[in-house]
């Protein structure tokens, strides 16, 4: 059993659950069911024991977990210098991906974003993939070449977007460009799932001609890219029991989503072209200079310790509202919010505020920081907070708070942990992470119009910037006096690139100094 292997005893199993609550202690084994509606989960996702439904979310990635190793070891047997893997599916909830990833020995994962998923989503989900291993690159297992069959309107991939996704991928760590599938099934469910080769069964389509365009800029390119490494120096902590924690709780607001407060900082950095990694809770942090944290609200053993020697050596740390609240059992940590975290950030949280739909507070600077000078609004939960060391850059604007800190700075060692007590608009978010990155000299891989992706991959000390435009219109960039050339133009078409240069819609671009 599960539960007995982890916890050894009832009394152990009683206390992390805190099965007092309403009379819910366990005496026999057998008494311990699968959470449903009868007993601990709630309606609306929702959890009346956190711990209990915490550890069944566990369990579920684990037990699936452990299929696929004893397949690994069978395969292994037979063929151990073989690499296995599995495929992934970015940010899929029920599975631990962290936990996955020490028995694949290499990252896959299937690509399958819908007409309207923002870029910026699609690309922190292979930001995500890559920092599976600390950064090695992954297989871009499955995509469609067209259109997928299970979305309620399976739109078709405009000319371009196929191959400009391809090298989204690529440009963030992809050592491989693979499809599903390659002809079309006849039958079942994804008869309409783009393919290679369609029902007309022959190479006379637009769809396939894009394909072999791209095999043939591939086959250039040769093995120029492979192993090459993505550096980042901003790091943004992705946790699965978080994940599972944050939305299992009865409160304080079911508009509260973890991903969505991950993706507000991840857009901001994507916005400026500023190269990020996503980490895990036992990812080393020496490599980098900001490690950003959203709702941290479950510290596990030994992370805020790990967070201070992070800061004391010079580092950049931030974390917003509600952080700090529960241990891994999901038991709140006494003594007053963010708990272990407490000491580090120099605040005391005193109450946390949840705003209903369309409600907002301010953010009012009390002195500028960067760009940031004005009012800025803020929504979703407003952490009371009293400054315990830290100093305060904002105050909330209205209500019976109206003077508490909002945005706090706390100076340890070296280095600087950052409280932001609510959810800011895109204007502070902007503000704010372009301010963090100036002052450590983490540059922009380059300045581009809205909708143009920039990020670098290197290899033996040689740089290779991806261009990526994923406007419906040309846009025109400015490169400086860099002087490049383009890997993707053919051997016949080479020319410099450098000053101002005008890169077509949906166009890519892999430029080498």
């Amino acid at each position: 059993m599960w539960v007995k292997q982890k916890y050894g005893t009832l009394d152990a199993v009683n206390t992390a659950w805190n099965t007092r609550f309403w009379g819910h202690t366990f005496y026999d084994w057998d008494e311990i069911v699968l959470p449903s509606l009868l007993t601990e989960q709630l309606g609306d996702g929702k959890s009346c024991f956190q711990g209990i439904s915490l550890d069944y979310d566990r369990f579920n990635s684990d037990s699936s977990l452990a299929c696929y190793q004893s397949e690994y070891e069978e395969l292994k047997a037979l063929t151990p210098d073989i690499p296995v893997t599995t495929n992934m599916m970015g940010t899929y909830k029920p599975l631990d991906y962290f936990k996955w990833a020490k028995s694949m020995d290499i990252i896959s994962w299937d690509n399958y974003p819908s007409f309207d998923t923002p870029t910026s989503v699609t690309a922190m989900r292979h930001d995500l993939m890559r920092g599976l291993k600390d950064g090695q690159p992954f297989l871009l297992m499955e995509q469609t070449p067209s259109q997928q069959n299970w979305r309620p309107y399976n739109s078709l991939k405009r000319p371009g977007v196929m191959r400009l996704w391809s090298y989204q991928a690529v440009a963030r760590g992809a050592d491989s460009v693979m499809f599903f599938q390659l002809r079309r099934s006849i039958g079942a469910c994804e008869k309409y799932h783009g393919a290679v080769i369609e029902h007309a069964g022959h190479e006379h389509t637009r769809v396939f001609r894009e394909c072999a365009q791209l095999g043939e800029e591939l086959k250039r390119l040769g093995d120029t890219l492979l192993d090459s490494r993505v550096n980042a120096k901003v790091a943004i902590l992705f946790d699965w029991d978080n994940w599972w924690a944050v939305e299992l709780s009865s409160g304080p607001s079911k508009a509260l989503k973890y991903l969505d407060e991950i993706m507000k900082y991840y857009r901001a950095l994507f916005d400026l072209n500023i190269e990020v990694d996503m980490i895990g809770v036992d990812t080393p942090l020496e490599s980098y200079q900001i490690v950003i944290a959203p709702v941290l609200y479950m510290v596990k053993p030994g992370y805020a310790e790990k967070l201070t020697k992070f800061v004391e050596r010079g580092g950049c740390f931030v974390t917003t509202f509600f952080s700090g609240i529960v241990n891994e059992n999901d038991l709140v940590t006494l003594g007053g919010y963010p708990g272990e975290l407490r000491p580090l950030l120099g605040i005391w949280a005193e109450e946390i505020d949840a705003l209903p739909p369309g409600g907002t507070n301010q953010m009012v600077m009390k002195a500028s920081y960067g760009s940031l000078k004005d009012t800025y609004s803020c929504s979703l939960l407003c952490d009371l907070i009293h400054a315990e060391g830290a100093e305060v850059l904002a105050e909330y604007g209205s209500d019976f708070y109206r003077g508490m800190p909002v945005l706090t700075r706390n100076r340890v060692g070296q280095g600087e942990a950052w409280y932001v007590a609510s959810s800011p608009d895109e204007r502070f978010m902007d503000g704010f992470l372009e301010e963090l990155c100036r002052e450590r000299e983490i540059a922009p891989v380059l300045k581009t119009p809205h909708g143009v992706e920039v990020t670098r991959r290197t290899k033996d000390g040689q740089d290779y910037i991806f261009v990526l435009n994923h406007n419906d219109e040309p846009a025109t960039i400015d490169l400086g006096s860099g002087d490049y050339t383009n890997l993707l133009d053919s051997p016949d078409k080479q020319k410099p690139y450098t000053g101002s240069q005008s890169i077509g819609a949906k166009d890519v671009w892999i430029l080498k100094a």
